[in-house]
């Protein structure tokens, strides 16, 4: 029955395109349950080009390399060359926070752009670069590096941010690395995270020098793919130390170039945000031998799983730790769910969001006893959704790429209790009286991995659903019911 309503839903947004647009846009969309043998998570497709003169929600090749994977790099300054629209949009709008000080040794806050004019587009901005890098080092001589990410002009005037990168990075002895990260290539911001790992393999993995004196021991870990959103890497970082570890480095939230440089030393690299960071993790294993590994510490069973799972590849000291710990922590989990369970339990939920949070929030809304009825990508590939499956408890409506028409249409049809997607999808819904939470950066709050952070998701779930503000608004069918639609 569920299934059928899906189906439907997904067949009725269809008539309302041309039939060429209709028929690209129906290979994004479907719907999978468990029992399918080859459903839409199998099917789906994933990580083509946009259909033309439909609104995408995705990000660009540029926002992926220096929004998401370089930027949160503290003690590097990243230039975005180009306009200014692009690096001031990008400025600290994810929320990645870092220990420093701003301006002296830390710098992810800040912009810092090459201002492109309309002179700087018919004559290049070569010379405007090398004098911008010089500017920089003069003006916060403790930063410890720089990057160059090219904006969209950048690949079409020609400008070779190589060759001074090359140059710099002689001259001043410090790193310098350019990354073609044109915000017009490839398909999404996925390809932006595949160019800022390779950049990392090319430019800080043959870094030697940088770890000259680095004491390794059994138990050190590296924590890939997290961000550090609201302070997530922190707080994933102290319960892997709780349970015996030691976290050498973080990429890329709260990172410093040494210490992304001390990676290689690791025993195990442990992967978050699989669609960021999985080809550089790849690359470790083959280079260094590093085997890597995926974990989820979004909500108490995922996180209970990954820690066991983490635990199991130290061996028996450390699997005894982490039960301790696990046991630690039950008690006061069992505590939230009890809180906030029956405010929450049977409210369904829409996903819409960028990288691994379609799959990873799916478990922290269960332990809630909260049902998720859709999900999808911005920028998934085949293998994201092919994950994603092993995740889904009903039949469940599975879009790829969406669009606001079609995201409109399928809260409407389907009637979620809340939607749970990005900041350009927040003031639709909000404005159709619909509870809301924005869950690439946290709606300003977070941090949501591990334990403790159960805590903070739940309370940020209660307050979106059950705010007092909903009873002075009424969702699109509410008021057609009034009219007697």
């Amino acid at each position: 029955m569920l299934e059928k309503l899906e189906e439907e839903v997904i067949e009725e947004v269809l008539k309302a395109y041309p039939a060429k647009a209709a028929k690209k846009r129906s290979k994004h969309l479907g719907v999978d349950s468990p029992e399918k043998i080859k459903g839409a998570c199998d099917s789906v497709k994933s990580n083509k080009q946009s259909v033309p003169g439909v609104m995408s929600q995705r990000g660009c090749a540029y926002a992926g390399s220096k929004g998401v994977v370089w930027g949160p790099v503290k003690d590097m300054i990243h230039i975005s060359h180009g306009p200014i629209g692009c690096g001031q949009y990008s400025r600290g709008g994810r929320r990645n926070y870092y220990k420093g000080v701003t301006g002296i040794d830390s710098f992810v806050s800040m912009n810092f752009s090459s201002d492109f004019t309309e002179k700087d587009i018919v004559f290049g901005g070569d010379k405007k670069l090398k004098t911008l890098l010089r500017e920089v080092d003069e003006l916060f001589p403790l930063n410890n590096g720089i990057t160059i990410q090219s904006e969209c002009p950048i690949g079409l005037i020609g400008d070779d941010i190589q060759a001074v990168a090359k140059a710099y990075k002689k001259e001043s002895s410090k790193p310098a690395i350019a990354v073609s990260c044109e915000g017009f290539r490839g398909v999404s911001q996925s390809l932006g995270h595949h160019l800022a790992n390779d950049t990392f393999r090319d430019e800080i993995m043959d870094d030697v020098s940088a770890r000259a004196g680095f004491e390794p021991t059994p138990y050190d870990v590296t924590i890939m793919g997290d961000y550090n959103i609201g302070g997530d890497a922190w707080s994933t970082r102290l319960l892997l130390e709780e349970i015996g570890l030691r976290v050498v480095s973080q990429w890329t939230g709260d990172a410093s170039y040494k210490e992304m440089a001390i990676a290689p030393k690791s025993k195990l690299n442990l992967l978050h945000c699989y669609r960021s960071m999985n080809y550089l993790a790849r690359h470790m294993e083959q280079e260094f031998g590093i085997p890597w590994m995926e974990y989820n510490f979004f909500g108490p069973t995922k996180t209970t799983q990954s820690l066991r799972k983490i635990a199991e590849f130290f061996g028996e000291e450390i699997q005894a730790k982490a039960e301790e710990v696990i046991a630690k922590y039950t008690k006061m989990t069992d505590e939230v769910i009890a809180k906030y369970k029956p405010k929450l339990e049977g409210k369904k939920v829409m996903l819409y969001i960028g990288g691994l949070r379609p799959r990873h929030v799916i478990g922290a809304y269960e332990d809630l006893g909260m049902e998720i009825i859709g999900t999808g990508y911005e920028f998934g590939h085949g293998d994201d959704y092919k994950r994603t499956k092993e995740d889904l408890k009903r039949a469940t409506l599975i879009y790829d790429d969406a669009n606001e028409y079609e995201l409109e249409q399928f809260v409407k049809k389907l009637r979620p209790d809340l939607v749970a997607a990005g900041v350009k999808e927040k003031y639709v819904f909000q404005k159709m009286g619909l509870p809301f939470r924005q869950m690439h950066s946290w709606d300003y709050s977070g941090p949501y991995h591990g334990y403790d952070a159960f805590a903070i998701f739940a309370r940020d779930m209660d307050l979106a659903i059950n705010s007092p503000v909903w009873s002075h608004t009424k969702a699109p069918w509410e008021k057609n019911q009034e009219l007697g639609a």
